[in-house]
């Protein structure tokens, strides 16, 4: 059976009992959902992804062949990029005779042909294009090499601690190369953090699209996409070493879960592990908003000393948990604030936080930032 891995200030009584929807996994202890939950895969996950609670695993942390899942860090590093502002998606990229020899899947790339780069992330998420992979890493970081450099800095900054990258297309190596390697755990990590990208789940939600003005059209790698409610991405990868991979994820009513399944036997495996697998989360948790980003609280805050006597107070960013269908009543949402504080306050600064916990475990926690700018008060109107 499965198992998952494992100066004063006063609390106010703004405490909120919530209907739960998870029994939180302890280190070490059985997913209490999944009990009966048997895998016939190598290794196995199901996170959630708003909070990146792991609810399921199998083997997560033993490392594997990710094969062409390894284009989801390449998709990582052109995106953060293009945010940034270094790059751009209308951008031309000529393609290189190292390119336009690469085998397996592909879309057929020839030396000195141009394609913008976002046609090309189009064919690497939606077709699973390796020549397209090459290209893109040659002209972001000038050689293919440089490129999975950057891919292995990005790996550790993320704590995906199993994951050694030598490609980036995930083929079997060469003579004299080194094998792609990661794991269940890093690649829900690596997944967590694409899909927060709505561009990403644009093109990884495609079905078809053409290609090279329509004598070529991008066929999905992932058949699920139209066989499960909800699922909008994210990369199937599958060479001899690894077997059928994914790592998958969709949305319902505002809950999102991320799945990878390493391993399969054969794709009908890989598509029935993926749903049950999605399919245990939806039916058993559901996500639940505590706080959002500049959201007033309706309390405020006494000034010391300011021209007001308190001052507005709004939380600094989002907060969802995963909780647990039968667990109701049992997450408490508590604010905690300094009984006051002294003026000047600017807008913005942190005052305090808010925890949201399940008896003793925490599961999530916001900073409370003040909403307003109170000036610190003159002399005279001090004095009385």
């Amino acid at each position: 059976m499965a198992s998952t891995p494992t100066p004063t200030k006063k609390r106010t009584a703004a405490c909120t009992a919530l209907s739960c929807l998870l029994l939180l996994l302890l280190p070490g202890q059985p997913a209490r959902a999944a009990e009966t939950f048997q895998s016939p895969v190598t290794a196995a996950l199901l996170m959630d992804g708003a909070s990146g609670e792991v609810l399921y695993e199998l083997n997560s942390h033993a490392q594997h062949p990710p094969a062409s899942m390894v284009k989801m860090m390449v998709a990582l590093i052109v995106m953060e990029k293009v945010r940034e502002g270094s790059l751009k998606l209308e951008e031309p990229i000529t393609v290189s005779a190292r390119a336009a020899k690469i085998g397996g899947s592909q879309v057929y790339l020839k030396q000195g042909e141009v394609f913008t780069l976002e046609e090309l992330m189009k064919a690497i998420m939606i077709h699973s294009a390796n020549d397209a992979a090459v290209a893109i890493a040659e002209a972001v970081a000038g050689s293919v090499e440089a490129f999975v450099d950057l891919m292995n800095l990005k790996a550790k900054e993320l704590g995906m601690n199993d994951t050694v990258f030598h490609s980036v297309h995930g083929l079997p190596p060469g003579k004299g190369q080194e094998m792609d390697l990661s794991s269940a755990y890093d690649l829900a990590l690596l997944g967590r953090q694409l899909v927060q990208d709505p561009k990403i789940l644009e093109w990884t939600s495609t079905v078809e699209e053409p290609f090279r003005g329509g004598q070529f059209t991008l066929h999905n790698t992932n058949k699920i996409l139209t066989r499960f409610r909800g699922m909008d991405g994210i990369k199937t990868g599958y060479i001899r070493e690894s077997g059928f991979c994914i790592t998958a994820t969709a949305a319902r009513d505002g809950t999102r879960m991320i799945a990878v399944v390493l391993g399969a036997k054969s794709d009908a495996m890989r598509t029935a592990e993926t749903t049950r697998l999605l399919s245990l989360g939806f039916n058993t948790y559901k996500t639940v908003t505590l706080a959002t980003a500049g959201q007033a609280l309706a309390k405020r805050l006494k000034v010391k000393k300011g021209k007001s006597p308190d001052v507005g107070l709004k939380y600094a960013s989002d907060l969802r948990v995963s909780v647990k269908n039968d667990q109701v009543s049992q997450v408490v949402f508590a604010d905690e604030l300094p009984e006051q504080v002294e003026a000047p306050v600017q807008e913005g600064t942190t005052l305090g936080k808010a925890t949201a916990r399940l008896g003793d475990r925490v599961l999530g926690q916001v900073d409370i930032l003040a909403a307003e700018t109170i000036e610190k008060a003159s002399f005279w109107k001090r004095l009385f």
